[in-house]
Formats: C-alpha cells, structure tokens, sequence
C-alpha cells in the first residue's frame, strides 16, 4: 500500500492521463500550454495512500485485533510463541509481516552506488528528474522507466546481459 501497488497505480493513471493530453491533438482537440506538477501528484498520491492506511488501520481495530510493531523472534517456548520487546505472544498460528527492505551496496561494493535509489525511493521524489537511469528489467523497473519518460524525464532503462543482443 505505501511504496507498492497503489501509489504505483495512482503514477500510472497520471502517466496515461499525460499520454492522452499527447495524443488529443490526433483526435482533433487542442491542449496548449498544458502543464505537469509533480509536487501536486506526489501530495495527492501521499494524502491518498495516508487515507488508506487509517481505513485498513480502523477495520483492523473494528475486528479487535492487536498490532504489535516491533523486532520479533520465535522462541524456544514449547508452544508456537514470539517475543516482542521483551513480551510474549503465544497462539496457534503466528503471522509476522515482516515488510521487506532491499539490500543496498556500498560505494565500495559498487562505485557510486550512494548515487542511486531503490524503487521505493521513486515514490520520495520531490521532483520529477530530468534525466533518469533505471537499473534492471523487471516489470517493476519497466513501469518506472514508462512513468517518469510519460511524465517528461528522459529515461533509460539499463538492462544486464551476457553477450550483445
């Protein structure tokens, strides 16, 4: 929800919107002077995403289930249980959403590496980039490159290979 499908989604549409300002004058519509914002998307999509997450938050406390947020691990406890900050949580079965966070390299590991983002830092822009380098094939990284190059970024898309094709 915060870094993923619906903030992707809302990027998206707005990329599609652009593609159809482009086109309206191949279908007899004139459009000058249109202009993009992005800190107007980027504000919106954010109020939007905040919005959600109270919605699913409440449902969650209407249904009377706890959340627990913070570093868990399985104990040595007979019965299935985790320990959280120091308390325990014993139950049948034990759900732990552990998010995800990619692995970042170092400038060591990688020269320049500091220079890049995840595609989680896409969605912190502040400000549609002029130029942009995408690193990797993956439809997630396709769908970066196709947003950021609707919207106005002159983007590439790098993608690894054994040999030149």
């Amino acid at each position: 929800v915060n870094v993923g499908c619906v903030p992707k989604k809302v990027m998206w549409n707005t990329a599609v919107h652009a593609e159809f300002i482009h086109d309206h004058a191949d279908y007899g519509f004139e459009t000058p002077g249109v202009k993009f914002n992005w800190r107007t998307i980027k504000e919106k999509r954010d109020a939007y995403v905040r919005r959600l997450n109270d919605i699913y938050e409440n449902n969650v406390k209407k249904a009377h289930i706890d959340i627990i947020r913070g570093y868990g691990k399985f104990t040595a406890d007979p019965e299935p249980t985790i320990e959280v900050e120091g308390k325990k949580y014993t139950a049948p079965h034990i759900l732990i959403a552990t998010g995800g966070h990619p692995a970042v390299p170092s400038d060591s590991e990688i020269p320049g590496a500091s220079l890049g983002m995840t595609s989680d830092g896409f969605f912190e822009l502040e400000e549609l980039p002029r130029r942009s380098v995408i690193v990797g094939a993956g439809y997630i990284a396709v769908e970066i490159a196709g947003i950021l190059s609707m919207l106005g970024s002159k983007s590439s898309l790098l993608i690894r290979h054994n040999k030149v094709v």
